[in-house]
């Protein structure tokens, strides 16, 4: 299980910098090495401190300290450039890197935006809606400290530590190996408090997205909350969730914390070491086993002296890093596994397309819009046949099962003719929903066909089969815009004035116009500064102005009043005329007109006909009809 997990955490790593090396070729290259030139020039003052005093010490006995001066002078001015170049580095690092990160997480939430766009409807139906959320918010968050932070410091850090190592190396090898056996130390300390601090950081990011995900559903079910007096338990529920959150924080924190002191500490006990162990060689004449070839004096005890403190505060500067790097890496990872998430399956090639039909009635594909749609079927032997869009839509024998195992419809056949309102009844979980489901492919079926004007759905790309489909859900979703925008999403080409007349046609033009600022007025919240039926019949002018030959209306005038009802199911009429409609409908009074109405239960088609007709049978409708049966 560790192996894996390293080789994940390699694997998340290494897509990081080669997506930094890819987003930015020329500036990330070069941030990286004023990074490394600055750093550099942080280790090397020691080896001018070193020459310094060696030079002091040979002019001492003779008094020449003019002589003294003359060698010294340069080395410093040289020292004095060499920090005002690294000075500028590391000013044009710091805005580099800026600029860097916030562009690279733009890049990725543009990329995680994109990407969830072409998600399957089951994705969000199986995952929580503040869970995304947090990939957007904490998440990125993380990776923020992670590249802006924590990357610069571990490179400038390590290269230190390498830089200063082999300067203590080539002054005394005895010394280095006593610096060396206390950085191990070091190291082995931060393993086993940092190896700890990581469980817990992920843990955390975990937990994060759990209490975001609470809290945002219970956001949404405020209303339902406070009918049923139900704060409390939602109180209890969330203390939960947020125990959960503390204790992974503070254990987490708890070994973060703890680390850096003692790290700390043990630099300091090894810098008094490293003083008194040098003393004592000084003491006793031991002979200097280095690179350098120099004696063993005073300046080399001095350097090593400073080298200890810059060495083990440097590993102590990488050990405090492993919080925003564990915190960055899983991060990463779920960042990372909502953008390799799998879209939805879209292998249709069979397009829609402004169509010129003939006297004679061949069609062939427009440039412009000419009202007239056709169905563009490109043939393995290089044909292309156009089929009239006229909202043929029919399903043979269909199976389907949102869980393996649990099938929710089982051989339901729908033949709707262009033109003709089929109507679906039925308890609540009957299927109903479903099927409209299927015909806009928001989910594919386990068995049988669904044609479309005499075409196999899965022959055409979703996005063109969803075009020729205007759908009212059950659910308003209204956007942050104006009236006019909102009602334009149906169709974003559309003039304000198609957008008035098709409030008209909904008969919403009427209570839009009395509004603060009529068709310009914001709608926010999901439209909470309108009625339940105002926004309902905002969505149908959303359908209306879309002009599509088929209509899926599932539950449209579930939240209107009577009254309003019948202003709507004037304007739905209109709507509807020369359209293929599917309505979904508890109020039966609103399906009496269809030309099929199909009964379902449990999944199954128990009776269809006309109105007429299914009264006569005297069976589940005509119960349902009478009252004798709920729908409920």
């Amino acid at each position: 299980m560790q192996k894996q997990s390293k080789s994940k955490n390699d694997h998340t790593f290494s897509r990081i910098i080669k997506s930094l090396f890819k987003y930015y070729p020329v500036f990330f290259p070069l941030t990286l090495f004023c990074i490394l030139f600055s750093s550099v020039v942080a280790a090397i003052p020691d080896i001018y401190i070193q020459k310094v005093i060696a030079i002091i010490e040979k002019y001492q006995a003779a008094g020449d300290w003019s002589a003294a001066k003359v060698e010294i002078m340069p080395k410093i001015v040289l020292l004095i450039v060499l920090y005002v170049i690294a000075i500028l580095a590391t000013l044009l690092y710091s805005q580099l890197m800026a600029y860097i990160t916030q562009g690279f997480l733009y890049k990725l939430r543009c990329s995680m935006f994109n990407g969830m766009q072409n998600l399957p409807i089951r994705y969000f139906d199986t995952n929580k809606h503040g869970d995304i959320m947090s990939h957007y918010t904490n998440d990125i968050d993380t990776l923020r400290q992670l590249v802006s932070q924590a990357l610069p410091a571990i490179l400038r850090s390590g290269v230190i530590v390498l830089s200063v190592f082999f300067i203590m190396l080539y002054y005394s090898v005895w010394m280095t190996l006593l610096v060396v056996v206390g950085v191990i130390f070091m190291l082995i300390v931060s393993k086993k408090i940092g190896g700890g601090a990581a469980k817990y950081f992920i843990a955390q990011q975990q937990s994060i997205g759990r209490s975001e995900g609470f809290v945002q559903e219970m956001m949404n079910g405020q209303k339902v909350i406070k009918v049923f007096n139900h704060e409390a338990e939602c109180e209890k529920d969330f203390e939960q969730i947020n125990n959960e959150l503390y204790h992974d924080n503070y254990k987490a924190h708890a070994y973060a914390n703890t680390l850096a002191p003692i790290i700390m500490n043990i630099g300091n006990i090894l810098y008094v070491i490293v003083a008194v162990v040098g003393g004592l060689l000084l003491l006793s004449g031991v002979k200097n086993v280095s690179f350098s070839g120099l004696a063993f004096g005073i300046s080399i005890v001095v350097v090593f002296m400073n080298m200890t403190k810059q060495f083990t505060g440097n590993v102590n500067q990488l050990s405090q890093q492993i919080n925003a790097i564990v915190m960055g890496m899983a991060g990463a990872k779920r960042i990372f596994k909502l953008m390799d998430e799998k879209p939805e399956d879209d292998e249709g090639y069979v397009t829609l397309v402004n169509a010129d039909v003939a006297e004679d009635g061949t069609i062939t594909e427009a440039d412009k819009h000419t009202g007239k749609w056709a169905w563009k079927h490109p043939h393995g032997d290089g044909t292309t046949t156009y089929t009239l869009l006229e909202g043929d839509v029919r399903m043979f024998d269909v199976d389907f099962e949102y869980k393996k195992g649990k099938p929710v419809l089982h051989g339901v056949s729908v033949y709707a003719k262009p033109g003709e309102k089929i109507a679906f009844v039925g308890a609540t979980g009957a299927g109903k929903t479903t099927i409209t489901n299927l015909i806009n492919r928001f989910y594919d079926i386990a068995d049988g066909k669904i044609r479309y004007d005499g075409i196999n759905i899965n022959k055409i790309k979703k996005s063109d089969l969803r075009q020729s489909l205007g759908i009212v859900l059950q659910e308003t979703n209204l956007f942050t815009a104006t009236v006019m925008e909102n009602i334009r999403y149906g169709k974003l080409d559309a003039t304000d004035e198609e957008c008035r007349e098709a409030a008209r046609l909904a008969g919403a033009d009427d209570f839009i116009s009395r509004l603060p600022k009529g068709y310009d007025t914001l709608l926010t919240n999901n439209g909470s500064n309108l009625s339940q039926g105002q926004r309902q019949l905002i969505a149908i002018a959303r359908a209306a102005v879309a002009d599509p030959p088929v209509m899926i209306l599932d539950e449209a005038t579930s939240s209107i009043d009577t009254r309003t009802e019948a202003i709507v199911q004037r304007g739905m009429d209109k709507l509807m005329e020369g359209r293929t409609v599917f309505v979904i409908a508890h109020r039966l009074s609103t399906v009496m007109n269809s030309d099929v109405i199909m009964v379902l239960d449990h999944g199954r088609v128990i009776e269809q006909g006309d109105h007429k007709t299914l009264i006569e049978q005297k069976g589940t409708y005509y119960q349902l009809y009478t009252g004798a049966f709920e729908l409920e």
